[in-house]
């Protein structure tokens, strides 16, 4: 018989060492007792598969039968080898080639079933024999696989070895069977499985047996441990690990599993995908044996566990992420908490913006599943992964992936620019989120915003969405167009025309002056606000606001538009040199039309203010607080023309007919603040209105003169020029006073007594306060002179007696005595007449009872003291009144003047004279 593998030399050297140590006898049976009793208990399938599989390299083939009482177990594949005879006799290493061991220490499996295995192999073949050995050894405790002898037996047609194992005992073969879809997903050299007739096969369809096709994603590794000292120093137990997963269109997910250590454990697993490895395990074969060689291989499992994932379609993968939950035993704790770890840090969630593989740790995942919002904000948000992850929060939360809020999408869109229509795309996809779920408008606030002009504004609120075309238009605080969607509007954005769009602007208008003095090109503005003003119908006035706008003036420098008049206009003439107002520039009066620029407050004639509720002087007019104050109560409304003060002194006739020629200012000046101003500041020939009078009011001749204005009569009397006498102010007795105590006037009694009359009772109806004027250092008189020492005729008997009087009505003489600071007649009169006279009843005198009856009055009861010569303090007079008591001279005029004031019909004196002088004049 040939010996291959030279077993007489393995042979005689083991004996050699037994004899020489017997205790080297007993280590070894002892080793191959652990072997048998421990780490290989139940193993025997998966680990004559796993040498099967390290013979095979790729596509091996293994055939499980019974033969005459024996198990055979045939495979494909590279035949016997001397090194692996001798790792099987040694029991100390494995004759690994490239990282896994073949016919290494994991044989001794088979010893489970049998006393005396076999290999034969198209190379050769050798025999085991615990018979054979104990004779040899000449001991009864011996191990069996360390003696080989040659066998010339062959394996069967068509198979590389067959391992031949009389069994002491008959063997179940359907646990054979319930191990070969298992062992066809844990060694992955290994393509096909028979036993006893079954066929188990794996290809690109998945695994084929007796029961169907399945389909397995699959990931194996494979390694070797350290040193394990119960086998010697040389020994290596080889590891391998397996994670399958079972699919059926996608991952048919295990809620609860058993760890398989490669045959079923106790050791309960809750993780998605089954798990095959080559652990250490019990006697029982129930647990799995605790120590580094454990951890080390669990470590490995969860190592390739990530892995899985890669053969998943992206949408699949979170589902076999472990969903936290209690763990079911210490070595599913292990797995989980190891598995975790490993997809945290591995990259295998594909990035939403080009499906490259993030890990956990960078990763970012919206709020809601929207494919259409992750296409939009991906190149601005990093990290973020494909949307269809959000149904997974669950898996993803467990790997502390971060979900986004809404609010935070937004943020990372902040300050970009990127095209509008790009914006409408992704205020689409926000659209519909909107529509599933209304409270996320509440995150929405800032969303940014893509305007005509080309900036971008945070959150849609105060922008508007144009109703016009926006061509040429800059600076609009609008959307742009390609940006428009209804979303912008439910979160606040307006529909809005030109009217609403210039009104968006007013801040920029504001600060237009100041950023054209820092040197910003204002222009582009001022065009857009005026083609505003043009689409809206702004009419002069109606947006005071506008007259900050920044405009060019002739030469070139920024001014406000209030502040600038049209060139050439009528309105230039009538202003002063020194007058703030600029003059447009040219081009700008060329594109615009008059119209458009009045709105925006260029100046081509007089404004008109209009407030409809004012609530004080603050409209910016010359000495509106002044007309304020001035008015009896607030007014209720304002209408006005401003920049009256800009008019220069010799220019106001041509201002006050360019006023008429106007209606607005034709209307307004009539009345209000603008007749108050102009009354009060306007001049005629350098003086105000008031100085002067009308040519047809000729009752003022002497007090005062004609105006010396080329001026329609009627615009000089809507300016101030008097046209009759009246006392309407304090200014207006102040000025009538001067001009009546002014000597080189030439005034007529009737002129001098009208003009007090006016005087008094401007003071009686509260028109005119004396205190608020300084009297008048001297008067004049009813006889027309001027002097320091008069009195008002407050009775009229007194005026014989009196040294310089004012005559006028007798109740009026108080309140012109107080504005004059002068006395009444009666304070300094003289107390009666210088004789006694002679009582006479009027009834007895025939004259004045025939006077009575002429002009139809009855004849005064009781009667007068006749003088023939009444003199009263020395001084003739021709009547007087003392007390109760009524005098008069035996004369026409003395008893005319009686008979008057006692009748009451003093202004029938000169009357009652003439008839008592000649009855006949009544006739006349």
């Amino acid at each position: 018989m040939t010996d291959p593998f030279g077993t007489a030399a393995l042979r005689e050297s083991v004996l050699g060492s037994w004899r020489s140590s017997p205790t080297r006898l007993r280590e070894d049976t002892n080793a191959e007792e652990d072997l048998v009793l421990g780490g290989y208990r139940d193993r025997l399938l998966i680990e004559l598969a796993q040498n099967a599989a390290d013979a095979a390299g790729t596509g091996g083939v293994l055939r499980v039968s019974l033969v005459d009482g024996e198990l055979r177990v045939a495979n494909t594949g590279e035949p016997l080898t001397r090194q692996g005879v001798e790792a099987l006799a040694s029991l100390r290493a494995s004759a690994k080639q490239h990282g896994v061991g073949r016919f290494g220490v994991g044989f001794a499996a088979v010893l489970t079933v049998t006393d005396a295995p076999r290999i034969v192999s198209t190379s050769g073949g050798v025999a085991f024999d615990a018979e054979r050995t104990r004779r040899e050894a000449a001991s009864d405790r011996v191990p069996v696989l360390r003696l080989p002898w040659p066998t010339d037996e062959t394996p069967p047609d068509g198979f590389a070895t067959e391992v031949r194992l009389p069994l002491r005992d008959t063997v179940d073969l359907d646990v054979f069977r319930g191990q070969a879809v298992d062992i066809l997903l844990s060694l992955d050299a290994l393509t096909r499985i028979e036993i006893d007739g079954d066929v188990w096969w794996r290809d690109g369809a998945g695994i084929h047996g007796p029961d169907g096709v399945t389909q397995w994603v699959v990931v194996r590794d494979h390694g070797e441990l350290p040193p394990d000292p119960g086998l010697g120093a040389e020994a290596r137990l080889q590891w391998t690990v397996c994670w399958a997963l079972r699919m059926d269109g996608g991952p048919l997910l295990r809620d609860t599993d058993v760890l398989h250590a490669p045959t079923p454990t106790d050791e309960r697993l809750s993780l998605p995908a089954r798990l095959i490895a080559s652990l250490p395990v019990e006697p029982s074969r129930r647990r799995v044996r605790p120590g580094v060689a454990t951890d080390q291989v669990l470590a490995a499992a969860a190592r390739a566990y990530p892995r899985l994932l890669d053969q998943l379609e992206p949408g699949d993968r979170p589902k076999v992420v472990p969903l936290p939950r209690f763990p079911l035993s210490e070595v599913d704790e292990k797995l989980r908490d190891g598995v975790l770890k490993q997809l945290r840090v591995t990259p295998w969630l594909p990035s939403a913006l080009d499906d490259k593989p993030l890990t956990p740790a960078e990763a970012r995942l919206l709020p809601v599943p929207s494919a259409e919002l992750a296409e939009s904000v991906a190149p601005y948000v990093p990290g973020l992964v494909r949307a269809e992850f959000v149904d997974h929060v669950a898996a993803l939360a467990a790997l502390d992936v971060v979900q986004l809020r809404l609010s935070d999408v937004i943020d990372a869109l902040t300050g970009i620019t990127r095209p509008p229509a790009e914006w409408r795309v992704l205020y689409e996809a926000l659209g519909k989120i909107v529509d599933n779920d209304p409270s996320a408008a509440d995150d929405l606030g800032a969303l940014p915003v893509p305007l005509a002009d080309g900036r971008t504004v945070p959150g849609p609120r105060g922008v508007l969405i144009a109703d016009l075309d926006l061509s040429s238009m800059d600076n609009v605080h609008v959307v742009h167009p390609d940006a428009v969607h209804p979303l912008l509007e439910r979160l606040g954005a307006q529909h809005g025309g030109a009217e609403e769009l210039l009104a968006g602007m007013a801040s920029e208008v504001e600060h237009s002056i100041e950023d054209a003095e820092s040197g910003l090109d204002t222009s582009a503005l001022a065009n857009t606000v005026l083609r505003l003003v043009t689409e809206a119908g702004i009419r002069p006035g109606d947006e005071p606001w506008l007259g900050a706008l920044a405009l060019r003036d002739t030469d070139g420098d920024p001014r406000r538009a209030d502040e600038l008049a049209l060139p050439g206009t009528k309105f230039l003439t009538v202003l002063a040199e020194d007058s703030p107002v600029g003059v447009l520039a040219e081009d700008i009066a060329a594109q615009w039309s008059p119209h458009v620029l009045a709105a925006v407050g260029v100046l081509d004639r007089f404004t008109v203010v209009v407030d409809e509720a004012p609530t004080g002087p603050d409209h910016d007019l010359a000495d509106e607080t002044d007309w304020w104050d001035d008015q009896p109560e607030p007014p209720a409304r304002l209408e006005a023309v401003r920049d009256l003060d800009l008019v220069a002194d010799d220019a106001w006739p041509a201002a006050i007919r360019l006023l008429a020629s106007e209606p607005d200012t034709w209307r307004v000046m009539r009345s209000g603040y603008t007749a108050w101003w102009i009354a009060h500041h306007a001049l005629l020939a350098g003086e105000p209105p008031a100085h002067w009078r009308l040519p047809d009011a000729r009752e003022l001749t002497g007090l005062y003169d004609v105006a010396p204005a080329d001026l329609e009569p009627h615009l000089q009397e809507l300016m101030g020029v008097r046209a009759e006498l009246s006392v309407e102010s304090t200014e207006d007795a102040e000025d009538l006073l001067d001009r009546l105590s002014d000597p080189a006037r030439t005034l007529t009694r009737g002129m001098i007594r009208r003009a007090y009359t006016a005087l008094a009772d401007a003071v009686r109806d509260d028109v005119v306060d004396p205190a608020d004027l300084d009297p008048p250092p001297e008067v004049r008189t009813t006889e027309g002179e001027v002097t320091d020492n008069a009195a008002v005729l407050d009775v009229p008997w007194l005026a014989p007696v009196t040294d310089g009087y004012v005559a006028i009505d007798a109740d009026l003489a108080v309140p012109l005595a107080e504005l004059l600071d002068i006395p009444v007649a009666s304070e300094a009169a003289p107390t009666g007449p210088d004789s006694t006279g002679e009582p006479v009843r009027w009834a007895d005198l025939g004259a004045v009872v025939d006077v009575c009856d002429l002009i139809g009055i009855p004849v005064p009861p009781g009667g007068s003291v006749v003088h023939d010569g009444l003199t009263v303090g020395g001084r003739r007079v021709p009547w007087w009144v003392a007390g109760e008591t009524v005098h008069c001279e035996d004369s026409s005029p003395g008893l005319g003047r009686a008979l008057a004031w006692v009748t009451d019909r003093w202004a029938d004196r000169h009357l009652l004279t003439a008839l008592l002088e000649d009855p006949e004049n009544h006739d006349a």
